[in-house]
């Protein structure tokens, strides 16, 4: 069941929030050789959310820098970054802008368009809130945890191998997991 009126969302106050990338994260998972998974996680370069009195009226923005990935393995980060995957020199962000956000059966779900790669398309992604506070310095903040699932063939990610076992290098869904901490703007 979908609600589309108001929600109480406590320690929740409307405002604009700006990302802390030095407490957030953009971080992925892939399917390797059909038997283990790839990690791997990005740079935000900025994320705003307008936050108004309804919660559901929210609007996100983020941009992620694709040169900052990093698998914990340089010759794999530089095909990453490299024409076969995200095509750095001529598509340097990961764009998220949100397009609604609802509660659908009790899950708080953030609808938008996401583009990879030049490549446009309509996700979700699952939101679970940690929590609002202040710190030790005044500063008022929100932490949350978000998840998708992408078929990256979708965004034009197409490079792949195929194994002499069966199967390929590199699976079609990404797991995406954003950990991300934000302060209200005075």
């Amino acid at each position: 069941m979908t609600d589309t009126t108001t929600i109480d969302v406590p320690g929740y106050k409307a405002g604009t929030w700006t990302l802390d990338p030095s407490h957030s994260e953009v971080g992925f998972s892939v399917r390797h050789m059909m038997i283990s998974k790839v990690r791997g996680a990005f740079n935000i370069k900025q994320a705003t959310l307008v936050a108004p009195e309804n919660p559901l009226d929210a609007q996100v923005t983020a941009t992620v820098d694709v040169a900052s990935v990093d698998t914990k393995d340089e010759g794999r980060d530089g095909h990453l970054r490299s024409a076969d995957f995200f095509d750095v020199e001529n598509h340097p962000t990961i764009d998220f802008v949100s397009t609604g956000v609802r509660i659908d059966d009790g899950d708080f779900l953030v609808d938008g368009d996401l583009t990879i790669r030049g490549v446009t398309k309509p996700v979700t992604f699952e939101f679970d809130f940690g929590g609002f506070g202040a710190d030790p310095w005044g500063n008022y903040k929100a932490g949350a945890t978000a998840q998708t699932v992408i078929n990256r063939e979708d965004f034009g990610l197409t490079w792949n191998a195929a194994l002499e076992t069966g199967g390929v290098l590199v699976g079609k869904d990404i797991a995406i997991t954003l950990d991300l901490q934000g302060s209200l703007q005075s």
